[in-house]
């Protein structure tokens, strides 16, 4: 059976060691004395899974976004520079807002 890591985490440390019983890789020899982190390490390492969930952007373009976000930077740079600071709370919000955006389509 595939497992995920989120499946693998959420897995008791008695039900790690099972899995681990029938798996032949070095990376979990001596599982029964390895406590719940190691082992979890150890299953990803052995069944090839990354140890870290992947977040997925859906429903923008989120290079473009960070285009805006990085040319607002730059404009927020310039106006810190010239003192000027009508603009600066305009340009705060709408990098805010930008950044907001990219994390509610965030999966």
């Amino acid at each position: 059976m595939a497992y995920t890591y989120h499946e693998l985490k959420e897995m008791t440390v008695a039900q790690m060691r099972e899995i681990a019983k029938d798996i032949e890789h070095e990376a979990v020899k001596g599982a029964t004395q390895m406590n719940k982190d190691h082992l979890l390490k150890a299953l990803c390492t052995a069944l090839g899974i990354e140890m870290h969930e992947h977040h997925e952007v859906v429903g923008i373009d989120k290079s473009a976004i960070k285009t805006k976000i990085r040319a607002l930077r730059k404009k927020r740079d310039e106006i810190l520079a010239s003192n000027d600071r009508k603009e600066l709370g305009s340009v705060l919000r709408q990098i805010h807002s930008f950044k907001r955006t990219i994390r509610r389509a965030t999966v």
